[in-house]
C-alpha cells in the first residue's frame, strides 16, 4: 500500500471502523490504501459533532472565519505538490494537470470566499419603507450540511463544497466518492491546523449507502451533491422528504458550436479542451461538437493533426497530458459506449475506437486506459450523441448553413438542435462576429456558457446547471447564497401600532 489506512475524521480527531474497502490506482490496478468505511453510528457522531460546533462556529465574526479560512488556504499552497501526488494516485490525472488545475482552483474558491465575508459578503439590506418605520435583512447560516463529493475532481469539489459552507458559519459532514478517498483526511486534518473547531468540518467514508444516511438524516439542513444526474435525482428527492435545502450539480450532454466564420485553430483547440482534457471526466464537457457541413473536412483534418498532442505515458511525467479512466467499472462504461457508437449507431469512427491502446512507455497496460475517440457525421439520435458517457469521446455532428422554408435562418435550426436535450449544464459558440456570440450565448438552454474558449472556471463564476443538470449554483456571490437563510424584520417607530380594532 501506498498510503497508511484512511480513517474517518470526526470531532477534530481520527475514527475508525471496522469494515473497510479498497482505493485503487487506476493507472495500474493496484491497490493504494485501506479505507475505514463508515457506518450509521458513525455517521450519527459525525453530524452530532457538527451540531456540538454549530452554535460557536456560527456566532464566530465572519473576519475570524475568514482569517481561518485565509490560513487554511496558505497551507493548501504550500503543499501544493504533494497533494497533487495523492490526486494524480487515486484518480489517475496527469501530475500535470492535478499540480496546475485541482489544489490551485479550490484554494482559490477557499480564497475567494474567506475574503467576500470579511468584506460584508453577509450583510443584509435595508429599505426605509416610510418615515417611520423600516425593512432590515439579515443571513443566518443553515446548521450541519452534508457534502456529497464526486470523483472526477476530487479535493477541488471538496473545496467548492466546504469553503461557502464554513465561511457562512455552516458545520459540514463530507462524504468523498468511494472512487478518490484519498484527500479527505488531508483536507480535514489541514482545516484543523489552520485553526477550524473540531466538528466544524467531519468526514465520513463509504459508498451510496453511506451518501443516503447522510441525505436521509434529521440532523442534516442541506445536502450539497455533486454527481450523475440519476443519482441526483434520488438524493434530491431524498432531501426533499425532509425539506431540506439543496445543491445539485449534475450532468450534461453540452453543445460546442462552431459557426461558420470561426477560426479553425481555435475552434479544434477548443473542441479537443471540451473532449479530452482530464481524460474527458468533466461534467461540462462539450461532446456534442456541430460543424458546418462546408468546414467538416478542414475541421476533421486539423483534428486528426492535433491528436497527436494527446501524450499518454507515465503520469509523473510533465509532458504527459492524458491518464486513464478511474476505474474499471467505467472503463467498461464508456468502452461499451463506443461499440454502440460503431456496432448500434452506425457512427463514422474518425480516430481512437474500442481496441487497447498502443504499448506505450510509462503505461502499464493493466490499467484502466482507454483511446482518445472521435465519432464524425453524427446524427441527433444516436446514443452516443444523446447520453453521458463522461470519458474521451466526441461526436461531430454536421449542419447545413442553407436556410430552408421552415426556418428563418440556419441558426434556428441549429440552436434548436443544440437545445434538444434533457440536461443543460454548459454550452458554447466559436465565432469571430462577438455580437452574434452573444445572441446565440442568450439562446442556448444552459447555466454555464462560454465564448471562443471552453472549460474555464474561476471562482469569481456562479456555475450551474438548468433542466436536469441541477439546482442552484456554486461560487461566485450567489454561490453564497446557497449557504444561509434571510430574515427580515420590520421596525416600528411611529409609536403607535396600526389596528382596525380602535374605538369608532
Amino acid at each position: 500500500m501506498k498510503y497508511e489506512r484512511q480513517q474517518l475524521f470526526i470531532a477534530g480527531k481520527r475514527h475508525s471502523t471496522s469494515e473497510t474497502f479498497l482505493s485503487v490506482d487506476p493507472s495500474c490496478n493496484k491497490p493504494l490504501a485501506e479505507i475505514c468505511k463508515a457506518d450509521k453510528p458513525a455517521v450519527h457522531a459525525a453530524v452530532e459533532a457538527g451540531k456540538r460546533a454549530f452554535p460557536s462556529w456560527s456566532a464566530t465574526p465572519p473576519i475570524s472565519r475568514s482569517r481561518i479560512l485565509l490560513r487554511a488556504v496558505a497551507l493548501l499552497r504550500q503543499r501544493n505538490d504533494d497533494l497533487a501526488r495523492i490526486e494524480t494516485h487515486d484518480t489517475g490525472k496527469p501530475f500535470s494537470e492535478t499540480s496546475t488545475v485541482d489544489i490551485a482552483t479550490g484554494a482559490d474558491v477557499l480564497e475567494y470566499y474567506a475574503n467576500l465575508i470579511a468584506s460584508g459578503g453577509l450583510n443584509g439590506e435595508t429599505t426605509h419603507l416610510r418615515p417611520d418605520a423600516w425593512v432590515y435583512t439579515t443571513k443566518a447560516p443553515l446548521g450541519v450540511c452534508a457534502g456529497i463529493g464526486a470523483w472526477n475532481y476530487p479535493i477541488q469539489i471538496a473545496l467548492w463544497k466546504s469553503a461557502p459552507c464554513l465561511a457562512a458559519g455552516n458545520c459540514m459532514v463530507y462524504k468523498p466518492s468511494e472512487f478518490t478517498p484519498l484527500h479527505a483526511l488531508q483536507l480535514a486534518e489541514l482545516y484543523a491546523e489552520a485553526g477550524l473547531p473540531p466538528g466544524v468540518f467531519n468526514v465520513v467514508q463509504g459508498a451510496g449507502d453511506v451518501g443516503a444516511l447522510l441525505t436521509s438524516h434529521p440532523g442534516i439542513a442541506k445536502v450539497s451533491f455533486t454527481g450523475q444526474v440519476s443519482t441526483g435525482s434520488k438524493v434530491a428527492s431524498a432531501a426533499a422528504a425532509g425539506m431540506k435545502y439543496v445543491t445539485m450539480e449534475l450532468g450534461g450532454k453540452s453543445p460546442c458550436l462552431i459557426l461558420p466564420d470561426a477560426d479553425l485553430d481555435s475552434a479544434v483547440d477548443g473542441a479537443m479542451m471540451a473532449n479530452f482534457f482530464s481524460t474527458g471526466q468533466v461534467c461540462t464537457n462539450g461532446t456534442r461538437v456541430f460543424v458546418p457541413e462546408s468546414m467538416l473536412p478542414a475541421f476533421e483534418t486539423r483534428l486528426l493533426a492535433k491528436m497527436r498532442h494527446i501524450r499518454a505515458g507515465d503520469l509523473m511525467d510533465p509532458a504527459t497530458n492524458f491518464g486513464p479512466l478511474v476505474s474499471r467499472v467505467h472503463r467498461d462504461k464508456v468502452l461499451a459506449y463506443i461499440r454502440h457508437g460503431l456496432e448500434t449507431d452506425g457512427a463514422t469512427l474518425l480516430s481512437g475506437g474500442p481496441s487497447p491502446p498502443p504499448p506505450t512507455p510509462g503505461v502499464n497496460p493493466a490499467g484502466f486506459w482507454v483511446r482518445p475517440t472521435i465519432f464524425t457525421n453524427c446524427t441527433d439520435g444516436m446514443r452516443i450523441v444523446r447520453e453521458e458517457i463522461f470519458g474521451p469521446v466526441m461526436c461531430l455532428l454536421p449542419y447545413s448553413t442553407t436556410t430552408t422554408r421552415t426556418t428563418t435562418s440556419y441558426l434556428d435550426a441549429l440552436i434548436a438542435r443544440a437545445n434538444d436535450t434533457s440536461m443543460g449544464l454548459a454550452a458554447g459558440v466559436f465565432t469571430k462576429d462577438l455580437d452574434l456570440a452573444h445572441k446565440v450565448v442568450a439562446r442556448l438552454e444552459a447555466g454555464i456558457t462560454w465564448v471562443n474558449t471552453w472549460g474555464e472556471s474561476p471562482a469569481e463564476m456562479a456555475v450551474g446547471g438548468w433542466k436536469m443538470s441541477g439546482l442552484g449554483v456554486e461560487n461566485g456571490r450567489r454561490g453564497l447564497e446557497g449557504w444561509v437563510r434571510n430574515k427580515s424584520t420590520l421596525v416600528e417607530m411611529g409609536g403607535s401600532v396600526g389596528t382596525v380594532f380602535a374605538k369608532l
